[in-house]
């Protein structure tokens, strides 16, 4: 099928996931049928060790769609690996799903269906429940509720893994070229309509999860760096707080030693000396930090805004 005709373009990073291939393979054929023959799906092996790469190129010339594959130099993760596949995709209507099959296919079907029918940009699945092992699952929920609390608070209570959005959002979302940011902090900052879809997670049928807790901690840590002014303020505050009680701190130290109540010798200017220097450094950190933050903000190259509609009434011609 010429890729003219294509209207849903499917995004699949792959990673060691050789042996869930052909299972996805199989849940796709159904997908294209039911999307009237215009979907095309987007491999992107992310330099995966094992053999993903060779049995895809080995499956996909009879696989029943139209189909990319692409394979990157080395590991650069799974959300380098999404970019590409958006960059590559024919559109007008993208989504993105796992290669492990623990998002259902069918959630797929869904996120189009909704983008075309409905006034909305961007489609997010989200988790109602999920089945894994119990520490997979607490690790994970933890992560996600400290993500909410401090990165984005508009990210649903599960996390989002897959989700979907029209060529205005692909576009807005390429255009933010950073290296050290995560794609999911970046498609709720740039705002639109979203609409969240409900799913049941799967058990992982075989493999291992590459969502290892150093992955997270890196993710998490990337998130708070690249979108939010947490720890500059966090700094800012512990300095501000800091210097408010040093000062009551050092009076009342000081009124002891006038009053005879400290006897030692010398300990009065330690104590001074330690309770100031510490909160003022602190204090000085913030306010540096915060000139450093604008600073990375202004380089980032980010849009002053997006405009989502622009509709003209009234107009002659």
């Amino acid at each position: 099928m010429p890729m003219a005709e294509t209207r849903y373009s499917l995004i699949i990073p792959v990673y060691r996931n050789e042996e869930t291939l052909d299972a996805l393979l199989a849940a796709l054929r159904p997908l294209a049928v039911e999307l009237d023959h215009k979907l095309e799906v987007v491999f992107v092996v992310d330099g995966s060790p094992d053999r993903s790469h060779l049995i895809l190129q080995e499956r996909l010339p009879t696989a029943g769609f139209p189909a990319q594959l692409i394979s990157l130099s080395r590991n650069f993760g799974s959300f380098a690996a999404i970019r590409m596949g958006l960059e590559a995709g024919h559109g007008p209507f993208y989504a993105v799903l796992a290669a492990d099959l623990q998002e259902p296919p069918e959630l797929i079907v869904s996120f189009f269906r909704t983008l075309e029918a409905e006034p909305v940009d961007i489609t997010i699945g989200g988790r109602e429940s999920r089945d894994d092992p119990f520490m997979t699952a607490l690790s994970a929920n933890l992560f996600w509720s400290l993500y909410r609390r401090f990165v984005q608070p508009e990210v649903p209570v599960g996390g989002v893994d897959v989700f979907g959005c029209n060529q205005r959002v692909r576009d807005a979302l390429l255009r933010l070229r950073e290296s050290n940011s995560t794609l999911i902090g970046l498609l709720f900052w740039l705002g639109f309509r979203r609409k969240t879809i409900p799913y049941a997670r799967r058990p992982r049928s075989a493999g291992r999860s590459a969502w290892t807790f150093r992955r997270k901690l890196r993710y998490l840590m990337d998130s708070c760096f690249a979108l939010t002014d947490l720890p500059v303020t966090l700094i800012m505050t512990i300095g501000l707080v800091g210097s408010i009680g040093s000062v009551l701190l050092s009076a009342v130290v000081f009124i002891a030693w006038l009053v005879g109540a400290i006897a030692v010798p010398g300990y009065t200017p330690v104590i001074l000396v330690l309770l100031t220097s510490f909160t003022s450094t602190m204090l000085a950190l913030g306010v540096m930090g915060g000139y450093v933050w604008r600073t990375f903000e202004n380089t980032k190259g980010r849009p002053l805004y997006l405009p989502m509609t622009h509709d003209t009434y009234g107009q002659d011609g």
